[in-house]
């Protein structure tokens, strides 16, 4: 079952670093009703990897990945909003991006797309809106990458939204992170599979992109969560091997199972783009970040930040929620001390569900 549906960018579509975008699209599912004044719209960007199916729905019963977040009751209430949740522009799950075929070839893209910027994904996002009559978002929210382009999204579409809620997100791509991704896009680009982006979809560079996610599954989490989760338990007995090398412990079983599992669904090529977009993402890049977020006219903000956090460290979040004061608008900043990491807001729901649940039925 699908819940997907479609939404045509505009044709030409801008990209925001040069470029033009031709019969593009964006992926998007929606849960609850849009009231009649369409003011009770809630935009969710996602982090790098998920698709649009944030949530079960009776068009698609299979669990998303925030489920126990979004849905009747639940701390983003679809029996109050009109959830909207896109998928990237530039991803593999029903949006335009590299793995997509070019209207002008019938080929995929591949490294023919344009230049991707988190700009751009923001952009999506809204022209999705307009398309649905939406002309003032009540609340635009994203974690990780997500958390980058509601940032864009305000600096780019002032009174675009009412509220904004950013999760674990940066004004600006940290030293740290950007060496982190070059790695894991360097693996995947060193992997003679890759043949310069050009390979065949039954035969991806595997072993590149199995490497990128197992580094950045470290990262997502803690070092406290990884002890107490695995210590130094040993790999199953089914998932051991002859190699001299080979896995010997739990946690190396886990980061393997993850890994396969990803390769299978996620296209190397999307990865790329999406990931060099967030090293590059600057708001000072559009101007003083204070006095863009004064002209978003917000009337409220929410920052969550997890002290845990490796990849987005909790300054980051502080400076945002210190950007977002001085502009004048009324921020909670919460510095959460899940032990989860950066994936705390997949993983502790809990904590998570009552400082957004909160937020939004605050205002």
């Amino acid at each position: 079952m699908d819940a997907r549906r479609f939404a045509a960018l505009s044709d030409p579509f801008p990209m925001w670093r040069g470029g033009v975008l031709h019969g593009g699209r964006i992926a998007y599912e929606t849960w609850g009703t849009l009231n009649a004044a369409r003011d009770n719209a809630l935009l969710l960007f996602t982090g790098l990897s998920p698709p649009a199916h944030a949530a079960s729905s009776g068009e698609d019963p299979a669990d998303g990945w925030w489920q126990g977040m979004v849905g009747p009751k639940l701390a983003i209430d679809t029996e109050r909003y009109f959830v909207i949740c896109v998928n990237s522009l530039g991803s593999c799950f029903g949006s335009s991006g590299p793995a997509s075929p070019d209207p002008a070839t019938g080929n995929p893209y591949r490294l023919n797309f344009p230049d991707l910027s988190v700009e751009d994904i923001a952009r999506g996002g809204h022209e999705t809106v307009r398309s649905l009559g939406i002309e003032r978002l009540d609340t635009v929210m994203g974690p990780s990458l997500g958390g980058m382009v509601v940032l864009a999204y305000a600096a780019m579409f002032p009174k675009g939204a009412r509220r904004l809620v950013c999760i674990s997100g940066t004004m600006a791509a940290a030293p740290f992170a950007i060496a982190l991704r070059s790695i894991q896009r360097e693996v995947i680009t060193r992997d003679p599979d890759w043949k310069g982006g050009g390979y065949p979809p039954q035969r991806p560079p595997i072993t590149g992109q199995r490497i990128a996610r197992k580094l950045g599954t470290v990262t997502y989490r803690s070092a406290a969560e990884w002890q107490e989760r695995f210590g130094r338990s040993p790999i199953r007995a089914d998932m051991g091997s002859k190699d001299p090398f080979a896995s010997e412990f739990a946690v190396q079983g886990y980061l393997e199972s993850l890994a396969q599992r990803w390769v299978n669904v996620f296209d190397a090529n999307c990865y790329l783009y999406l990931s060099r977009a967030m090293d590059r993402f600057d708001l000072a890049a559009h101007g003083d970040p204070v006095a863009l977020l004064r002209g978003a006219a917000l009337k409220a903000a929410l920052v969550i930040g997890v002290q845990t956090d490796l990849l987005f460290s909790v300054t980051e979040q502080q400076a945002i929620a210190a950007a977002l004061e001085a502009a004048g608008v009324p921020t909670r900043f919460a510095p959460l001390s899940c032990i989860e990491g950066h994936d705390a807001f997949l993983v502790d729901l809990k904590t998570f569900g009552a400082e957004i649940g909160g937020f939004l039925r605050a205002g």
